[in-house]
């Protein structure tokens, strides 16, 4: 499948919070995106989506618009979670290491290219430590430059997978020394992420981690585009991954059988790989161990998918579009 632009400069952000226990605190989150300090709605700008883990405390924001507002909306969602989550207090089993944890800028279509999602990046990331005093950001792909060190990398170099509590070892790309309230962001651009859970019916950690380092890109026979971690879910254990879009096709025959969705970015062709291929692999693996899957969870949409829910919601001027479409999907 493919996708196209129809006229707008579309540019997704999959804001990821330290906070789902309190519904009402991640709400008032999201409705910072689309209203203006006084409450007026703010033109031009959805929250398509709103994901909850309680276990792992986390949120994910999906907020759209034109590449001329995705700044002030993002920031000021930004601007309310800082004030709301104190990384002092948090629990959950998800590693992160701020109160926002993640900002990435996603465009979509071929009207915005990377370039121009970096420079915002890098925009956005300088006006949120500036706006809200004590906050620290490290910037990661094209926001990253001359380097473009993916997200993987940058999070390794800081210590974010072990969830490092002393700050003091944290050297960020922007604001001060990372304080222990609103901890260090990620802010960057790359082409579009999606994140895909399975979940197999064991509690057995080692298994888990066992199926996601077979199914890690970097592994031999890994799937192209899949960074991945094992955790402990509601009594199982998930198999969580960041699906990035590849450039062209998949670099190996072995999974080139099935379609990749694709799309295109200022010109060049990328895809991802399909839920459907992730599962599948998942569910191979872990029979090998006696341990079936209890299901696969969507975090958010495919590309394509965002951007034809954002035309519609922008085309019918619905900013609080999550609330029509409250589910987790496959």
């Amino acid at each position: 499948m493919s996708c196209s632009a129809v006229g707008r400069r579309l540019v997704a952000c999959l804001l990821n919070i330290s906070e789902a226990r309190r519904r009402d605190l991640v709400e008032t989150v999201a409705r910072s995106a689309i209203t203006d300090t006084l409450g007026t709605k703010r033109e031009g700008i959805t929250v398509l989506n709103i994901f909850n883990d309680v276990d792992y405390n986390r949120s994910v924001i999906t907020i759209v618009a034109s590449i001329d507002l995705i700044r002030e909306a993002v920031l000021s969602a930004c601007e309310r979670a800082c004030s709301l989550i104190d990384m002092n207090v948090h629990e959950g089993i998800h590693p992160c290491m701020g109160a926002v944890d993640l900002v990435p800028l996603y465009p979509l279509g071929e009207e915005v290219g990377l370039e121009e999602c970096g420079k915002e990046a890098q925009a956005l990331a300088t006006a949120l430590t500036e706006r809200v005093t004590g906050t620290s950001v490290f910037l990661f792909g094209w926001a990253d430059s001359p380097q473009r060190r993916g997200l993987a990398k940058r999070r390794k170099e800081i210590g974010w997978f072990k969830k490092v509590l002393d700050m003091s070892t944290i050297q960020p790309d922007l604001g001060p020394q990372p304080t222990r309230k609103f901890g260090v962001t990620g802010i960057g651009a790359s082409p579009y992420v999606m994140n895909c859970n399975v979940t197999i019916d064991t509690q057995d950690l080692a298994v888990g981690r066992i199926v996601a380092s077979a199914i890690r890109e970097s592994s031999p026979g890994g799937i192209p585009g899949v960074q991945v971690m094992a955790l402990p879910h509601e009594g199982a254990v998930e198999i969580a991954c960041n699906v990035e879009s590849v450039q062209g096709g998949p670099s190996s025959s072995s999974y080139a059988e099935e379609k990749w969705p694709s799309f295109t970015i200022g010109g060049q062709n990328f895809c991802h790989a399909p839920a459907s291929l992730i599962t599948s692999r998942v569910a191979e693996l872990a029979r090998q161990h006696g341990v079936a899957i209890k299901g696969t969870a969507l975090v958010g949409f495919t590309p394509c998918e965002c951007q034809r829910l954002a035309e519609g919601a922008l085309s019918n001027g619905i900013g609080e579009f999550w609330k029509e479409l409250q589910r987790v999907h496959m």
